[in-house]
């Protein structure tokens, strides 16, 4: 039987609003399964919303509803969400489910029996008034390392420590406001200890999760695995435990059975499939591919396979892990407005640019995605707008204008026909990246493309030819529209709706990557008359872009202001040029000759909140080449490759202590956020990290044996 895929994205928390750092994975997720259908690929796309557990109940409870009320509502609007995104489930459902259930206790039933269930008398703390052992969330005191008030009993939003909730100061109940007691109960855990080789095994499997996060999570094996907890006392929303009394499955044994309960629901309804077991039978014929945001790796790559692997179910293949996303290079702000809901997006803007930022800044690796609103504008008008949209008008405005809709016929020769052949060459890079989730290094192959085929379009300039020579007008203008048709195919799986708007101007059916594996000049068949072009997208525009933040930074009030008199200018005097307040007399950081940023004068250091720091992004590169500046007796050209796909180029100062042959293939330090400056003549895109006082005296930072792109902290 022909291998069959099934894809799964993490399951949503039906907790709340899907906002644009949610939105980053499902996009993720969508173009991966867009581009294996176009492939022709046998491929399933499933998820569920997550609706178990402490939060859903407790804020359930204060608004008075039942906790199923509660999530339903988010059910819908999550689907909705998704659909206007363009992401497109096979199947959307919920783990509150009969077949959820079903396969929870399935799954229990044979953790038990293979002795991987063990009963221990664990102490917690217990409310007298309410009756319940306290959860987590369901607890708040003072922290017991910051000492900050009202906060949670598992984590400090403060400070960020984890801890027990029995070590909160002062704790009291969430519910109702008095000190809970300390009572033991017993709890129900399953053994993960036993399976360490069993998962140390399979973080080895090529292709099962990123070689640094498969580093990264010997640090569990070194302290031990710890056996999982996966009960919780009544009352608790969600599935009873069999033969146990006031036990229910903790969130996170049932959420990934989520996956399994979905394609079970789906193989009912579409009759595409008997049942889920179909898929996910130990010895089925099937690739299971999770994609998860770096914050569930723990689950995903060891409760779960050892999970599965003791119920005698199909283990995972592949982990896609994507990292997280910060909006104007800051993580995501309920104050500051960044943690845009999808919603605000979509009332605002076509899905399209998004899904293309997105796509044009992911890789394979698991490094965090900026949203800065100024170079989404700015990229998307460039790229898409500007270099594919206006290919696509340039050439089908004017076929369908003067040229009456009708194609030239292919030629025998000639730049047009090269240019065609030369842009199905470059089909096998594009899918290449595409099946390696290096959607960047797509992106930039696609781009070229579409500029190669502008700067031919420029030359041969058909809009001066079409009075004197219409057919040889009518021959350029056809082959530019043969590379529209194909810039359509590679983009299909990232701005769907566009590709298919511009195959109706076309009138052409849609191109995939399994009809591109064998096409040849022409792609269209030319004896068919186009259809009516119009712009693909319309630009982006600045106000627009702002709006999906309802409250930006300039509109929150000051510290200490009290939010009064917000509307009133600032009575403030202007700073003086000199005053220490002033903007223009901060120190300035102190670059490396290295950093291809010029030199700055020393100045004395100055000490910097945490916040200022974490704007830097840095990461490990490795040079791929270099070479000598002319005219620059300090200045080295690098090509540094960064984890991106395609290299960077950053001019560095480092002439003086290194040759270009002897840093090829080093290993460096990048500031990979920094905005690119010229440097004769040349676009130098990073800085390097040196130590010395500069000069011959420049010693190279050196990360140690870690991926190109790894991010450090």
């Amino acid at each position: 039987m022909a291998e069959r895929i099934l894809v799964t994205s993490a399951l949503p928390y039906a907790n709340g609003s899907i906002h644009l750092g949610h939105v980053v994975e499902y996009v993720q997720t969508d173009i991966y399964v867009r581009f294996l259908r176009s492939c022709g690929q046998d491929v399933v796309y499933f998820c569920a919303d997550d609706t178990h557990g402490t939060p859903i109940e407790l804020n359930a409870s204060k608004q008075g509803i039942p906790p199923e009320q509660f999530v339903a509502r988010f059910h819908d609007e999550h689907q909705r969400d998704f659909r206007d995104f363009d992401v497109r489930f096979d199947y959307f459902h919920s783990t509150n489910s009969p077949e959820n259930r079903q396969y929870a206790e399935a799954i229990y039933g044979r953790l038990k029996d293979a002795g991987d269930i063990d009963r221990r008398d664990i102490e917690q703390t217990y409310c007298e008034k309410d009756k319940r052992f306290l959860p987590d969330r369901f607890i708040r005191g003072t922290c017991p390392n910051c000492k900050s008030t009202d906060q949670y009993g598992d984590a400090c939003e403060k400070c960020g420590k984890t801890y027990n909730p029995t070590d909160l100061i002062d704790p009291r109940c969430a519910l109702c406001g008095t000190p809970p007691v300390r009572r033991n109960s017993v709890h129900l855990f399953f053994k993960l200890s036993r399976h360490e080789a069993f998962l140390q095994e399979v973080l080895k499997r090529p292709g099962f999760i990123h070689p640094g996060l498969a580093t990264q999570l010997q640090g569990f094996f070194e302290k031990g695995l710890a056996d999982w907890d996966i009960s919780r006392d009544g009352p608790y929303f969600g599935f009873a435990i069999p033969g146990e009394t006031d036990k229910f499955f903790y969130v996170w044994l049932d959420a990934p059975i989520g996956y399994i309960a979905t394609t079970e629901k789906w193989a009912k309804e579409s009759g595409r499939a008997k049942d889920a077991m179909e898929y996910w039978a130990k010895d089925a014929p099937t690739r299971i591919i999770h994609f998860i945001g770096k914050d569930i790796v723990y689950f995903h790559a060891l409760f779960w396979p050892a999970v599965l692997k003791v119920a005698g179910f199909h283990i995972p293949n592949e982990i896609k892990v994507h990292g997280h996303l910060t909006v104007n290079g800051e993580k995501m702000s309920k104050t500051r407005g960044t943690m845009v809901p999808a919603r605000d997006y979509l009332e605002q803007l076509d899905p399209s640019y998004l899904r293309y930022f997105y796509a044009a800044n992911l890789g394979a690796g698991v490094e965090d995605l900026d949203l800065n609103l100024k170079d989404f504008r700015l990229r998307v008008n460039g790229e898409l707008v500007n270099n594919v949209g206006n290919l696509a008008n340039r050439a089908l405005s004017m076929l369908a204008g003067p040229l009456e809709k009708k194609l030239a016929p292919g030629r025998e020769a000639g730049a047009g026909r090269t240019l065609v052949e030369q842009a199905l060459a470059r089909v096998p890079e594009v899918r290449e990246a595409f099946e390696k989730l290096e959607y960047r290094a797509a992106i930039k192959i696609i781009t070229d493309i579409a500029s190669t085929a502008n700067a031919f379009l420029q030359t041969a300039a058909p809009w001066a030819l079409v009075k004197k020579d219409a057919e040889a007008a009518r021959a350029d203008l056809s082959d530019a529209a043969d590379v529209a048709y194909l810039l359509g195919a590679l983009l299909a799986p990232v701005t769907p709706r566009v590709s298919e708007r511009l195959f109706a101007q076309l009138n052409a059916p849609p191109l995939t990557f399994q009809a591109l594996a064998t096409a040849k000049y022409p792609l269209l068949d030319r004896s068919r008359p186009l259809g009516t072009p119009e712009p693909l997208l319309p630009r982006l525009e600045e106000e627009r872009v702002n709006a999906i933040i309802k409250n930006p930074v300039a509109d929150i009030p000051a510290p200490g202001s009290g939010g009064k008199d917000k509307d009133k200018k600032s009575e403030k005097k202007p700073m003086d040029a000199k005053s220490p307040e002033s903007p223009a007399a901060a120190p300035t950081p102190q670059a490396s000759p290295g950093a291809g940023a010029g030199t700055v004068e020393p100045v004395a250091p100055a000490d910097i909140e945490y916040a200022d720091f974490a704007k830097v992004v840095l990461k490990a590169g490795r040079i791929v080449a270099a070479e000598k500046v002319k005219g620059a007796d300090k200045l080295l050209k690098l090509d540094v490759d960064l984890g991106e796909g395609t290299p960077r180029t950053i001019v560095s100062g480092i002439a003086e202590a290194y040759t270009a042959e002897a840093v090829a293939g080093r290993r460096v330090v990048v500031v990979a956020n920094l905005k690119p400056r010229k440097l004769k003549g040349i676009e130098s895109r990073g800085m390097l990290l040196t130590a010395g006082p500069g000069g011959k005296d420049l010693s190279l930072l050196d990360p140690g044996d870690v991926p190109p792109g790894s991010e450090i902290k």
